[in-house]
């Protein structure tokens, strides 16, 4: 792979302006094709193999008439302090309003309170529902401004009117103008790498267009398979992150190869060839384990998988040849000022600088650094232990979000669970009187602890199936509320034994825990088939087994170290308002996944980056303790400028109103910041210099039957004069 790469590199080198106008050409063509690419059809949030999603599909089919996924909006009202909605005034505001809202464009049904006995015990709050024929991405705006006006009406006459539902939903920020403080960051942390701009600038510019070019492949894919708006979310965040990262690695190792007297041509491609390879490397961890986002079987957690999988591939492309043909156009200009007004010359490989001054100190006190360090990220593992998943709703949203203030209204006036109602649904079919079936069913769901009240139930035109709501008395994400739905499913067959009909509960509750449920329990094996991976990729790298099991374990622990920190902060509260969280609660169901693959890849990256230049100077001869040393004078300083890269583009995501983006941010960030500088930093070395000789250790016949993988382009070095034969042969087979 290294002597393709390298061949790669120079052939980009050469063919600059072909290599160049390509991507151009490829970033214009898929940009027009998004732009013109019809609108992907949402078909809403769909759940395979859960009982909540079997009694959806079950209402659709037998109410094929009345089941609408048109937008809602929930026109909340509450009287002025010590006074009723239903006073005169009162009244006639609110009918005034659905009288309005009815007229309106698009509107398919408004419903008056009054009629539909949607008025609080007390009086003093009632709600209207409006429903749309279309869905909330296709209504327009005059939908939505008609609605505005008669809300704006209701409270010129001295009600306080909030709307909860998806109809006039906020659409969440996505951290877009924290994101460019990122690349600021990002920027900075490169200038002050490399000394130079145009080095600095290099892995910017790629990696925007390598973003640009799967945004729109994302878009103009999107009406084909149907993918979800937000599908393109983590494609952004992963597709800047690895794109800069894996350029500053080329970048890098032209540079080295430039100061170790190579001409621009062929640095480029020795530059390809070691740590193209190693990128090469990094980037398919980071698409296998996004890939595998699809065993957990939920659709769009499949869509975001793939979408930012396509990210980083191109990422990986746009650093193999685009950066080449660059170094091409200016050869000097990524050198250092200094090295380019012959004032200096940039740092060699073998020159002592803060790297490997800090892995001195780690070889020497090996044991303390990996007491103190696991010691630490245990600790911070610890709050994984009461991790709760859910799906927050309005509730988490700012107060300053009419959806959340319609939320507070409603819980306030009609109690915490009305916010999250159980829908159930009851196949009568074959029954001899699905009505008395029907009424057993809800006498029965009505009788459980915890339900406070169950609507009248509906039938449908053939009269075999019914639904009707069963309202809990906790909020939609309280634990009780979950122990709740769990206890009516387990009750199940004493009720339908009585009735003689079955019946299912769904609802966007019921859902939320489905889904919880269904992560959670497969996040272990989803993270043994990670961990898994990893060593038998790193047992093929490195020609070793226990530099692949360390190298797992330090994985692990960085990863569940970062979930320790969510759920410390967006669970628990503690520094929640830090970071603009008003509502702590149940972790987002997806989130944890996510980090585990996305936390995966970069480890890995981190992992090849750093401990393939030690196994180098191993091979090469150094002593152990020494082989640690050299691999952290070469790389050490390029690994932290990475890490803070990432730290920086993650944290831009902190500022997202979406929670699930907001915690995936901090997730991420704190995540590389561990892994980065503890895990890779000071366990490591601490393990290595302990392990001694027998870190590298392979057994013969293991050695004889594993394939060579040159993963620090020694092959094409020796090729082209730099390295001997001898060294070669033993960096590609291993050190027998």
């Amino acid at each position: 792979m290294a002597t393709f790469l390298y061949r790669m590199g120079r052939a980009a080198f050469r063919r600059r302006w072909a290599v160049t106008l390509l991507w151009v050409a490829v970033l214009g063509a898929v940009g027009f094709a998004g732009a013109t690419a019809p609108a992907s059809e949402d078909d809403g949030f769909v759940m395979p193999g859960v009982e909540s999603q079997r009694a959806f599909d079950l209402l659709e089919e037998r109410f094929p008439d009345t089941a609408t996924r048109g937008a809602v909006a929930r026109v909340v009202f509450v009287a002025p302090e010590g006074e009723k909605v239903t006073a005169a005034d009162h009244r006639a505001a609110i009918g005034r309003l659905v009288d309005e809202a009815a007229d309106g464009p698009g509107v398919a049904a408004a419903a008056d309170p009054f009629r539909t006995g949607s008025v609080s015990a007390d009086g003093s709050t009632a709600y209207a529902t409006v429903t749309f024929r279309d869905r909330a991405a296709d209504l327009g705006d005059e939908s939505r401004e008609h609605l505005k006006h008669a809300v704006e009406q209701a409270r010129d006459a001295g009600l306080t009117v909030e709307v909860g539902g998806d109809a006039l939903a906020t659409e969440p920020s996505s951290g877009g103008e924290a994101e460019a403080v990122g690349m600021a960051v990002a920027a900075v942390v490169l200038l002050i790498t490399f000394g130079s701009m145009a080095a600095a600038g290099l892995p910017l510019l790629t990696a925007l267009l390598g973003v640009g070019v799967s945004m729109a492949a994302i878009l103009a894919l999107a009406g084909v398979f149907g993918l979800a708006d937000t599908a393109g979310t983590l494609a952004v965040m992963l597709g800047l992150a690895c794109g800069i990262d894996y350029a500053l690695f080329i970048v890098s190792r032209y540079r080295e190869e430039r100061a170790g007297g190579h001409a621009p041509r062929e640095a480029a491609g020795l530059a390809a060839g070691s740590a193209g390879s190693a990128v090469v490397f990094a980037g398919l961890t980071v698409v296998i384990a996004l890939a595998g986002l699809s065993v957990v079987n939920i659709p769009l957690l499949t869509e975001m998988g793939l979408s930012a999988a396509g990210a980083v591939l191109v990422a990986v492309l746009v650093c193999l040849t685009l950066l080449p043909a660059l170094f091409g156009f200016w050869p000097d200009a990524v050198l250092s000022s200094a090295v380019r007004k012959g004032r200096g010359r940039d740092r060699t490989a073998a020159e002592d600088n803060g790297g490997s001054r800090w892995a001195r100190l780690v070889v020497r006190r090996p044991l303390p650094v990996l007491l103190l360090g696991t010691a630490a990220l245990g600790a911070l593992a610890l709050p994984v232990a009461d991790l709760r998943l859910g799906m927050p709703g309005d509730e988490a949203k700012p107060a300053a979000h009419t959806e959340r203030r319609a939320y507070d209204a409603l819980a306030e006036g009609f109690g915490p669970g009305f916010n999250g109602p159980l829908t159930v649904v009851v196949d009568a079919r074959g029954t001899t009187d699905p009505r008395r079936a029907v009424s057993a069913i809800r006498d029965g769901i009505g009788a459980t602890d915890g339900i406070v009240s169950v609507s009248p139930a509906g039938f449908n035109e053939a009269g075999d199936t019914a639904v009707f709501s069963a309202v809990p008395s906790t909020g939609p994400n309280d634990s009780r509320t979950i122990d709740l739905v769990n206890t009516v499913r387990d009750r199940r067959p004493g009720i339908e034994a009585r009735a003689g009909a079955s019946f299912e509960v769904t609802g966007s509750t019921a859902m939320d825990i489905d889904i919880a449920g269904r992560i959670q329990s497969a996040l272990v094996p989803y993270l043994a088939v990670v961990v898994g991976l990893a060593v038998v990729l790193l047992l093929l790298v490195f020609r070793s087994l226990l530099v692949p099991l360390k190298a797992a374990l330090g994985y692990l622990l960085s990863v569940l170290a970062a979930l320790g920190a969510v759920v410390l902060v967006f669970q628990e509260g503690h520094g929640a308002a830090l970071l603009g969280v008003e509502q702590t609660g149940p972790i987002m169901s997806m989130m944890p996944v996510f980090l585990v693959g996305i936390m995966f890849g970069l480890a890995m990256d981190y992992e090849v980056f750093l401990v393939s230049r030690i196994r180098e100077a191993h091979v090469h001869g150094d002593r152990s303790g020494q082989a640690v040393v050299s691999g952290f004078r070469a790389n050490a300083r390029v690994v932290t400028a990475a890490a803070l890269i990432m730290t920086a583009v993650f944290s831009g995501f902190v500022s997202a109103e979406d929670t699930m983006i907001k915690t995936l941010g901090f997730g991420l960030a704190v995540a590389v910041l561990l892994d980065a500088f503890v895990v890779r930093m000071a366990l490591v070395p601490a393990v290595l210099a302990l392990l001694g000789d027998r870190a590298w250790h392979l057994p013969r016949r293991l050695d004889r039957i594993l394939p060579g993988i040159d993963v620090e382009g020694r092959a094409p070095a020796h090729r082209h004069g730099a390295l001997p034969a001898t060294d070669v042969r033993e960096t590609a087979a291993g050190h027998r």
